[in-house]
């Protein structure tokens, strides 16, 4: 038998190449999906784990993310390790510039050592000694604060003064702070700091009570989850992708060693004719399927690795604002992709050998009819079907209900499976009534795409899947990403508000901040200086019924009733004594009014009133600020800078609310870019499928072509004939693979992005999905052609001869 062993990898090398492309790709999709995750997570820990990258251990409070560690023994913790150790947390002090008082204000602690500074410097220098320290550029572009200023910190005998050294930015939200001091100057205030964690390099040792050590990774993976409202977005994202890539695999590699196995069904049986055991007829065949499967899981290896890397780059190079970092090589994702492509193999190849050798060799040699559903074979793939039809949807609605991505999967899986059982009944029906349309043209095409119906099904499987797959991860990213618009749109209304409490802001200026590059579109908003009970400073009382221009809730936030006066919470901070529904006396000159407080964020250092409440303080309203709607890709900082420099000269503040979309922007664009290159990798599994399935049916039906070929039909109409009937499985699988896949993402909506954005309503994006169904026709089209041109070489007489 190694005879025969040898012989057929020689004879039947040109289809083992199709099998082992299937194979190899398969392979590559899932390794791609690994050195992906790897990169998005690196990018994580690069952004919102930047404090923790170059630790062993976090330690942080047992029921973080709701618990702080306890100050006194988190302190005691960090001391003890000296310099293998960073704290990280925040000190809510007074502070004082140039004898102005300035908003709320943090002040956190920035390492000595190189390998713990986490903030990057923006301008000047690192603070080296006491009495030194640097500030956040963005609350230096809010408070006017520059290089060399003098800040006092802190209120009577605790009060220290230091001068600004430098400006930094601090890529991780969570742990950022208003200004940063050394460790031994921030413990001066130990009375007001918070820890939330602490960065450990080499031995943990005694831990502090209440606290548990971690990886950095699992740190800022938890802490991901709790900034998602306790859903890790990341995680479901790339465990979904890991899931369909080894259903993808599975289900070509699957289809092409049963297309390629069951044209050879004559081969084994001549082969059982000639004496030749069912064992060794078994053996041979897995000792071929064995070679295939390592060679191609090994080529695949190697391309998945050279495609992640290149997939990293390329996201780099097109988001450069993407964080995505340098990815480690994940050997187990390597090793699994190997091993998934071998077993797989193995499996593929057994299971329609199996059929063969259960027989005798000569109903083996008497033509292969195709699976009917009248036959037992066709009842129970029915059966299987229905059954799975029926657990599926159970399935995902408990997922639904539980909020369980394992039922999620496991239904999705049920469901689609389920189909693919049922594609053999269901699709010629549905390629019949899409054939019924092209008109006699297409009447040949449709008769010989249904005459086989399991072929059609097989045919039509991997660009089902890939379909599917896009139409699902497009629906739910659309709906992700208007979702979170909305939500924060909420949140932050204004993303750069120019606030003048002294003078008015003039056309001018106006003019200037229109013409600002970043600038989208700006609006003056009249109102009039007042005091306000339990506010220390005036501040302008303003109405807005242009916010609608430039707001990103619609202006939803300016729309106040008579008799109420709207105040931005987070732009006074923890300084803000009044509370909802306080009544408080709101004076303009000579004239009061009594007002009930309503609180929001996202406007600045302004209380927003109705036109008739405004029209009782004052009968000349002048604009008191300028409301910024950003353009698309605006960078925060230098914008900032910009506008900072006009409202300077005029004694006007800059509330700039871009860097909590730059933060959210960021994370979304690791899941919508990780996203997208999956997505090219599932579509070049679904073409490479299609074609290599066209590609073995018309190796399987040459001598059919060559009766067609000598009864008449042109070698342009046999590429037509066969052009026609892959664009029309393609139109098939790809309006069937929408249907389903906006199914799949209104689960996923329901199971997911429900309860990480309460509010959020599904959006399906009918124009993209409308490209996916044409690119799909015009895949089906190409995955045609080297076929079709094969077929068509062939001559009648040669195609009449073969066996």
């Amino acid at each position: 038998m190694r005879t025969v062993f040898l012989a057929s990898l020689r004879t039947h090398l040109r289809r083992y190449v199709a099998a082992a492309i299937a194979v190899a790709v398969a392979v590559a999709f899932v390794v791609v999906v690994g050195v992906l995750t790897s990169g998005a997570y690196s990018g994580l820990m690069d952004g919102l784990g930047a404090p923790y990258r170059n630790a062993d251990h976090v330690v942080s409070a047992a029921g973080w993310p709701s618990f702080e560690l306890d100050p006194k023994a988190a302190i005691a913790f960090t001391e003890r390790h000296g310099e293998n150790a960073a704290a990280t947390g925040r000190a809510t002090l007074s502070a004082r510039v140039k004898g102005r008082r300035l908003s709320e204000t943090t002040v956190g602690p920035i390492a000595i050592l190189e390998e713990w500074r986490w903030q990057e410097l923006s301008s000047g220098r690192f603070p080296a000694s006491t009495g030194e320290a640097v500030v956040d550029v963005y609350f230096a572009l809010a408070e006017n604060i520059a290089v060399g200023n003098r800040i006092r910190i802190g209120e009577g005998a605790a009060a220290r003064d230091v001068r600004v050294v430098g400006l930094v930015e601090s890529p991780s939200p969570p742990a950022q702070a208003s200004m940063y001091v050394t460790w031994p100057q921030l413990l001066q205030w130990r009375d007001h700091l918070h820890l939330n964690a602490v960065a450990v390099r080499g031995e943990v040792g005694q831990l502090p009570e209440g606290a548990k050590a971690q990886s950095p990774e699992g740190f800022a993976a938890e802490r991901l989850t709790y900034v998602q409202n306790r859903v890790n977005s990341l995680s479901v994202m790339l465990l979904l992708f890991a899931g369909i890539a080894l259903f993808v695999s599975v289900l070509v590699i699957a289809n092409t060693f049963s297309i390629l196995f069951a044209q050879r069904l004559r081969d084994f049986a001549l082969l059982r004719c000639v004496g030749a055991t069912r064992r060794q007829v078994v053996r041979s065949v897995r000792r071929e399927a064995a070679v295939v499967g390592v060679l191609a899981s090994l080529a695949g290896t190697l391309v998945g690795i050279g495609l992640g890397y290149g997939l990293i780059a390329l996201i780099s190079a097109l988001a450069p604002t993407v964080p995505m970092g340098a990815a480690e090589l994940p050997m187990l994702w390597l090793l699994g992709g190997f091993a998934v492509g071998l077993a797989v193999t193995m499996v593929a190849s057994w299971l329609p050998t199996r059929r063969v050798v259960r027989v005798s060799p000569l109903a083996a040699l008497r033509p292969d009819a195709a699976v009917d559903v009248h036959t037992a074979t066709g009842l129970v793939r029915l059966a299987l079907a229905a059954l799975l039809l029926v657990i599926g949807p159970a399935l995902l609605g408990v997922a639904m209900v539980q909020g369980s991505t394992a039922f999620m999967l496991a239904g999705g899986g049920s469901v689609f499976g389920g189909v693919l059982l049922f594609g053999p009944v269901l699709v010629p029906r549905l390629v019949r009534i899409t054939g019924a349309l092209l008109g006699p043209a297409g009447r040949l095409a449709t008769k010989n795409a249904v005459r086989n119906p399991r072929r059609t099904a097989t045919t039509t499987a991997s660009l089902l899947v890939g379909v599917t797959l896009t139409t699902a991860v497009l629906t739910g990213m659309t709906t992700w990403r208007s979702s979170l618009d909305e939500q924060i749109g909420r949140d932050h209304p204004i993303d750069v508000a120019l606030t003048s409490p002294k003078e008015p802001v003039t056309t001018d200026l106006l003019n200037r901040v229109r013409h600002t590059p970043g600038v989208e579109q700006a609006v003056s908003v009249d109102g009039a200086v007042a005091r306000v009970a339990g506010l220390d400073e005036p501040i302008p009382v303003v109405t807005a019924p242009a916010a609608a221009q430039v707001a990103r809730d619609g202006g939803a936030f300016a729309r106040v009733e008579p008799g109420k006066i709207r105040i931005d919470s987070e732009a006074f901070g923890k300084s803000l004594s009044l509370r909802p529904g306080d009544r408080v006396t709101v004076r303009v000159g000579d004239r009061r009014a009594q007002l009930q407080v309503a609180v929001g964020t996202g406007w600045g250092r302004a209380g927003v009133v109705a036109p008739e409440t405004l029209a009782t303080l004052t009968d000349a309203p002048e604009p008191h600020a300028i409301w910024i709607r950003a353009s698309s890709g605006a960078d925060p900082a230098r914008l900032g800078s910009d506008l900072d420099e006009l409202a300077d000269p005029v004694g006007a503040t800059i509330e700039n609310g871009l860097r909590t979309w730059e933060s959210l922007d960021q994370q979304l664009g690791i899941y919508t870019w990780s996203a997208l290159g999956l997505l090219g990798i599932a579509v070049v599994i679904a073409l490479i499928g299609i074609a290599n399935t066209l590609g073995l049916s018309v190796l399987e039906r040459a001598r059919e072509h060559a009766m067609l070929r000598a009864l008449g039909l042109t070698r342009r109409q046999l590429r037509r004939m066969l052009a026609t009937e892959a664009v029309l499985l393609s139109v098939v699988a790809t309006l069937l693979g929408t249907v389903i896949g906006v199914g799949f993402a209104w689960v996923g909506y329901e199971t997911i992005v429900k309860r990480a954005l309460r509010d959020a309503t599904m959006q399906v994006p009918w124009p993209s999905l409308g490209v996916v169904v044409l690119i799909s026709a015009l895949a089906g089209l190409l995955a045609a052609v080297l076929p079709a041109r094969r077929a068509a070489r062939v001559t009648p007489a040669a195609g009449l001869s073969l066996d």
